[in-house]
């Protein structure tokens, strides 16, 4: 509402930052959050799979890493 008979119009764009900038820091931020819940969600599954393999009752549950052999 206006007193002093002036017409609203649009207000004037904020400080000019740079809208690109602050999408792409939002946008690393995203992919950032996104690889740390597909880590988390593979380590859990992960230790679901040995925490079942114990449940179990089997033996040598964790897993066995094998270098390969050169020839």
């Amino acid at each position: 509402m206006t007193t002093d008979g002036e017409k609203a119009g649009p207000e004037p764009p904020e400080e000019g930052g740079n809208r690109n900038v602050e999408n792409a820091v939002l946008l690393g931020f995203l992919a950032v959050l996104v690889g740390a819940g597909v880590w988390l969600l593979s380590t859990m599954a992960d230790v679901r799979k040995v925490q079942d393999c114990a449940a179990q009752g089997r033996r040598n549950c964790a897993t066995i890493e094998v270098p390969e052999r050169v020839r």
